[in-house]
């Protein structure tokens, strides 16, 4: 990879440009320059910054299916000492302060004998584990710290303009920005928006025993609250992180708590399973929302990840969903290439957006439906889903269905999914 801060006035050609170096964009960024096209990733933060504790104390979780790109790309020879595998999921149903219900559905990953169903990584260490495989590949260019100015999308090409003075030419200008994507704007794009009463705060816990490998997804009449593996830090102490869902209005106190009144709370809502808790270093909250753009591309441009989506973190699947962007518009544009087309044309695009736009559209209403059915107390409702979840324990093709898709392993899947080269 080639790391630029110079400012030069001349055009610079590349086969695809992406905005944003976010997780999804330099995942998309490598996997195309790994098949051997020449990328431009503009960023405007500094890479030096983004790999620090301080920036980012979120994790994510991947999915089978998302692990297989991150090998078939080398990328995860670089992430796999710093994830923690996930060989259980329990999914219990509950309230603050009392046992969960006795019904409850326990995924175990020797059904699969597949290995580990998933991985869960700090976010900076996913960082850090792409930004060492880009720097091992010639043909990505990483443009940071800067901005894209403008972007005039012609018939024949993208000619970005850059803040510092530079232009950049391409067939094809990639939307790596996030929910609030202003190339998407730009494009006049439309999206479908809704703003959930819930806030979401994330914060690393350490525990006095082992996790296991263990995953746990508790339902709480506020939203779900999850206790994810982390691996074991310097000092051997154990470690999850949290992604507690809260009614946005209580968020402001729970967050103003001192360390050990706000392990306190975790503990209520958790119990003893893990031992005594701990929190230290940095909290964060955020909003929570519902995204999808009515449409994927507009002339010789394309969203992938958050630009394109954006669904309740209940099930731990928005980074997966931008995954598989990733691996299907990959092969759309490298299948393009090989036969000579137009990487920005619009039959490639969309190719991509057939392919994508069903899964994602399943996804987002799953997890929606999941949030609306777990945040509702009425005991009707609350027996249904207890019997259901019960019913789902005992019977094992329903489990391993279930499991199967969380895993990212069902449906027309592309080649890096598979675990297979570009």
């Amino acid at each position: 990879m080639v790391t630029s801060h110079e400012s030069d006035h001349s055009v610079a050609r590349f086969d695809v440009i992406l905005s944003g170096g976010g997780l999804v964009g330099l995942t998309l960024g490598v996997a195309l320059a790994d098949a051997g096209l020449e990328v431009a990733i503009v960023d405007r933060l500094d890479p030096a910054t983004v790999v620090d504790e301080p920036f980012d104390g979120r994790a994510s979780a991947i999915a089978r299916g998302s692990q297989h790109v991150l090998a078939a790309t080398g990328v995860w020879a670089q992430a796999a000492e710093e994830a923690a595998p996930i060989y259980d999921i329990r999914v219990s149903d509950g309230r603050i302060g009392r046992r969960p219900s006795r019904l409850f559905v326990h995924f175990d990953a020797d059904e699969f004998a597949e290995g580990p169903m998933g991985w869960i990584i700090e976010n900076r260490m996913l960082r850090r584990a792409l930004h060492a495989r880009a720097h091992a590949l010639p043909s990505l260019t990483l443009i940071a710290p800067a901005s894209l100015d403008r972007a005039e999308r012609r018939d024949e090409g993208v000619i970005a303009s850059l803040s510092d003075g530079r232009k950049l030419h391409a067939s094809l200008l990639v939307a790596a920005e996030g929910r609030n994507s202003p190339l998407r704007k730009s494009a006049g794009i439309p999206v479908t928006t809704w703003d959930y009463p819930q806030s979401g705060i994330v914060c690393t816990i350490y525990h006095a025993h082992d996790h296991a490998g263990t995953a746990h997804e508790h339902f709480l009449p506020s939203g779900p609250f999850a206790v994810l593996p982390l691996p074991d830090d310097e000092k051997g102490r154990h470690r999850s992180s949290i992604v507690w869902t809260e009614k946005r209005d209580l968020v402001p106190g729970f967050m103003a708590l001192d360390d050990h009144a706000f392990a306190a709370e975790i503990q209520r809502r958790f119990g003893y399973g893990l031992g005594e808790i701990k929190v230290e270093g940095y909290r964060w909250s955020y909003p929570l929302s519902l995204m999808h753009a009515e449409r994927y591309y507009d002339r010789r441009l394309v969203l992938v990840g958050d630009a394109a989506h954006g669904i309740h973190p209940i099930a731990g699947q928005g980074f997966n969903l931008g995954v598989r962007d990733v691996a299907a518009l990959a092969e759309c544009i490298v299948d393009a290439q090989r036969l000579g087309l137009d990487l920005g044309s619009d039959p490639v695009l969309a190719r991509y957006q057939r392919w994508r736009r069903f899964d994602n559209v399943v996804m987002l209403a799953t997890t929606d439906g999941l949030n609306r059915l777990f945040s509702n107390d009425l005991p009707p409702v609350r027996l249904a889903r207890d019997l259901g979840m019960g019913l789902v324990n005992r019977f094992s093709p329903a489990r391993r269905f279930f499991m199967r898709h969380a895993m990212g392993l069902v449906g027309d899947l592309p080649r890096l999914v598979r675990g297979e080269r570009l």
